[in-house]
């Protein structure tokens, strides 16, 4: 694989601005970067209060893109996130700065690709390193040491067969990793894509991922299929306990959950809260979980934040549809949201998990 230098902005051409969080402006509605904006939300339980301050805001950092995803808050306290159109992978900085971290990220051929030729959800191993869904690259991706160094290939297919655009990722307790596999990524997003070549549209489990050596071509045999009868898996999480694994289910709208075997297979899947039809903007897609076993999951209207026992608590409400999201800050209680063209922050009353 062709590596990729980190390529800066030049200021005379920036055309978005990120500004440090400690200095945003009184806010406003002008759509530009460095404003506060007043949550509204939707509030349904009482536990609702707990999780979200009376006051919140959003913080938008950043704007002007097309289609944002993948965020993740890393160690060195950078934001990473997907700018899927763009087939580029960006780096907020502690300072405020901007950057294209990888370009192109996903697909590399020459030809005219679809809608989403870059990549997709992002995640930390227990070693820190970044690992990528390769969304339209069509396989799994961990950067060894930044996009100058060595990128391992963990999978790009299952039993022969090429994976359709894996979308999402999370790795479990002993080090395997599990990710969703629609097939978005694909030149018409479609079933009968020419391309396709799995009949199902995955949720699987690479074992033992976090000890593949770095450089070597994929286990073959280390990919294991969980999930075989949804119709579009899209986000992924496991419950801070890790004895549940959720999955959003983007058609026809649900959220699903699946107790996790002792061997890190998953027994039958339930499904955890229904959008009912709700015809907002947005589709459940990614979400994290807090240290209480609370979800914050994209949905129609913004964030859904969903209990452990699988009720709606109430709605961040966001004026576009929002991908995914991920937690972050100094503290860990500044969730990250990928908004369709901008990313937003907002402090909360909880920790979240992270990577």
């Amino acid at each position: 694989m062709s590596l990729f230098a980190k390529t800066m902005i030049p200021l005379a051409t920036l055309w978005f601005v990120i500004a440090p969080i400690s200095g945003v402006h009184a806010a406003d509605q002008s759509g530009v970067a460095n404003t506060t904006i007043p949550v509204k939300v939707e509030r349904l339980d009482p536990r609702f209060d707990k999780l979200v301050p009376a006051d919140a805001q959003w913080t938008r950092l950043a704007t002007g893109f097309t289609w944002v995803e993948g965020p993740v808050w890393t160690r060195s306290g950078d934001l990473m996130f997907a700018e899927i159109t763009s087939n580029s992978i960006r780096e907020l900085k502690p300072d405020g700065t901007v950057s294209i971290w990888l370009q192109p990220s996903g697909y590399r051929g020459t030809t005219p690709y679809g809608r989403e030729p870059g990549t997709n959800g992002m995640t930390l191993d227990p070693k820190g390193r970044l690992t990528v869904a390769g969304h339209a690259a069509r396989n799994i991706m961990r950067f060894e040491d930044g996009a100058h160094g060595v990128v391992t290939i963990l999978a790009d297919s299952y039993q022969g067969k090429k994976l359709n655009s894996p979308n999402d990722l999370v790795y479990g307790p002993d080090g395997s990793l599990y990710f969703t596999d629609p097939p978005y990524g694909l030149r018409t997003q479609g079933d009968r894509d020419p391309e396709k070549e799995l009949k199902v549209n995955g949720v699987y489990r690479i074992r033992n991922a976090v000890k593949h050596k770095p450089g070597a071509p994929p286990d073959q045999g280390a990919v294991e299929l969980l999930v075989s009868d949804l119709e579009r898996p899209n986000g992924i999480a496991f419950s801070p306990d890790h004895k549940w694994l959720y999955v959003s289910n983007s058609q026809p709208g649900k959220w699903m959950r699946y107790p996790v075997n002792h061997d890190g297979s998953v027994g039958a899947g339930t499904v955890f809260l229904s959008t009912g039809g709700d015809r907002r903007p947005g589709v459940p897609d990614g979400m994290k979980v807090d240290v209480n076993g609370n979800l914050f999951a994209s949905g129609p209207g913004g964030i859904w934040v969903i209990a452990p026992d699988g009720t709606h608590l109430g709605t961040l409400l966001t004026a576009k549809s929002t991908a995914n999201v991920a937690w972050g800050g100094s503290d860990g209680s500044t969730l990250y949201t990928t908004s369709s063209d901008s990313i937003f922050s907002i402090h909360l009353n909880t920790k979240g998990l992270k990577p």
